[in-house]
């Protein structure tokens, strides 16, 4: 399993937008990715809802991992960018 830690870019954390832009994009992949914060369960990223569960706001870290790391690294970057500027 390939994970990556990476730090929320979204100045509103993983609320809607964000999770709605990060979930249509694992749904395009290949594989399967996960979202965790410290402490809790992964959840999968292509859920819109299951990313808002997970709680993490601005500057949190959220671990992305997955089988197939080109996907892991896609994720993990859009979690790190300020999708609500966009």
């Amino acid at each position: 399993m390939h994970t990556v830690t990476v730090t929320v870019g979204s100045a509103v954390g993983l609320h809607a937008r964000p999770a709605a832009i990060i979930s249509e994009a694992a749904a395009e992949l290949d594989s399967e990715v996960y979202l965790s914060v410290s402490g809790e369960e992964p959840v999968d990223a292509g859920s819109s809802l299951l990313i808002m569960t997970l709680g993490a706001g601005n500057g949190a870290e959220v671990v992305v991992s997955g089988e197939d790391p080109a996907d892991v690294e896609a994720i993990a970057a859009l979690v790190a960018r300020d999708l609500d500027a966009e």
